[in-house]
């Protein structure tokens, strides 16, 4: 593994293939998501906090209409051209090319760029690599275009592409986080209206990323099932989103709906009022109520949404009983990927080495840990100290 920031990677890989410095320097982070799994395609709510590792690309501009990009982590070229048709294939190229094509839709004027591009999100744990390309790539065109930078635009702009290029019918959350999350702190978003407010993490915890070295891919699983039974519950209460459905309606309707639904809806529900319920805890120090709402939605993606598996229930479990602990959650989609938790500042090192030790004791496979902060969005950085 190289072990090199890949803010030096792109930079150094860059003068190597081009022979000379690059003129600008952009970067997006990954996130992780502390509460309010599954809502934000709901319109609900969430707490994500933009994670302090990220998607980083070096770049020029080109005279051409194309985009020439060259990725280290997959060790492949793309060459995009920005006045032709494209035609949709497989592989990360998909997202430039999804970027360019809303981009365009949207009306954006798109100019010519070669560059390199790296990073260090974990790909495929459920810590939002695919949006951290998306936002880095709009930077890129961003920086080379000279745009006045509108986060919410580009957050709404790089969910189409992954909407409706790459196929990913995932809702704006990992986008406005990556966009505008600010250092510090998570952001409380309401995934309707888009309004974001920053919610201080206290500097007595540290938020770990638990990943349990499983994968599983979103696109082909079962994601999009979830969001349509989401639809479909919604659809027997004449809404467009569960949003917009009470605790107390969606009781009174239990013996109508199919039940399959009906607990789907039950964490939707559910979930925003944990959202909401942590975000004053946060507020008001009260670490221990935030870790008891953090333990009910990992139950209630497990039990009622059927979102978590072998692996994320015994990397939690693990988390629960070690030193420090506030609270743990599956976080991402599911099915595999990460865990979050909680942790008191003073008991870090205890923490990792025992999670380390008795995940892969009982699960006979390797963790990895990934002690975080809360770190700004999307950025442009001088080349200068490179």
């Amino acid at each position: 593994m190289n072990h090199t920031s890949p803010r030096i990677r792109v930079f150094q890989a860059f003068k190597e293939l081009h022979g000379h410095s690059p003129e600008h320097l952009v970067c997006a982070p990954g996130r992780v998501n502390l509460i309010g799994e599954h809502t934000d395609y709901n319109d609900g709510y969430v707490l994500p906090l933009a994670l302090d590792r990220a998607i980083w690309i070096a770049l020029s501009s080109l005279s051409e209409p194309e985009v020439r990009l060259h990725s280290l982590d997959f060790d492949q070229e793309a060459s995009v051209f920005l006045d032709q048709p494209l035609m949709k294939e497989e592989g990360w190229k998909e997202y430039l090319k999804g970027m360019i094509e809303i981009s365009n839709a949207s009306g954006l004027e798109l100019f010519g760029w070669k560059g390199v591009m790296a990073g260090d999100v974990p790909i495929g744990a459920g810590l939002s690599s695919s949006a951290a390309m998306e936002l880095a790539l709009g930077r890129a065109f961003g920086v080379v275009g000279n745009w006045k930078w509108n986060p919410t635009q580009m957050a709404r702009i790089s969910q189409r592409a992954e909407n409706e290029w790459v196929g990913m019918n995932c809702g704006i959350m990992d986008q406005m986080v990556s966009a505008s999350g600010r250092k510090g702190h998570a952001m409380f978003l309401d995934c309707q209206s888009l309004e974001a407010t920053d919610v201080p993490v206290p500097d007595a915890v540290r938020v770990v990323i638990l990943d349990t070295n499983t994968r599983r891919g979103l696109v082909d699983s079962a994601y999009n099932e979830r969001r349509s039974q989401c639809e479909s519950a919604a659809r027997y209460f004449g809404v467009t989103v569960l949003r917009d459905v009470s605790m107390e309606q969606l009781n009174q309707s239990e013996a109508m709906l199919d039940p399959l639904e009906f607990r789907r809806a039950r964490h939707v529900i559910t979930e925003n009022c944990r959202v909401l319920d942590c975000v004053k805890a946060l507020r008001s120090g009260n670490l221990d109520r935030v870790g008891k709402l953090m333990k009910e939605s990992h139950i209630s993606l497990r039990d009622d949404f059927e979102v978590s598996s072998e692996a994320l229930d015994l990397i939690a479990e693990c988390a629960y009983k070690a030193p420090g602990c506030y609270g743990a959650r599956m976080t991402g989609a599911g099915f595999g990927g990460c865990a979050v938790a909680l942790v008191d500042v003073s008991c870090i090192e205890e923490f990792v080495e025992q999670v380390l030790k008795d995940y892969a004791e009982t699960s006979e496979r390797n963790g990895l840990l990934y002690v975080c902060s809360p770190s700004d969005g999307a950025s442009v950085f001088s080349v200068e100290n490179c």
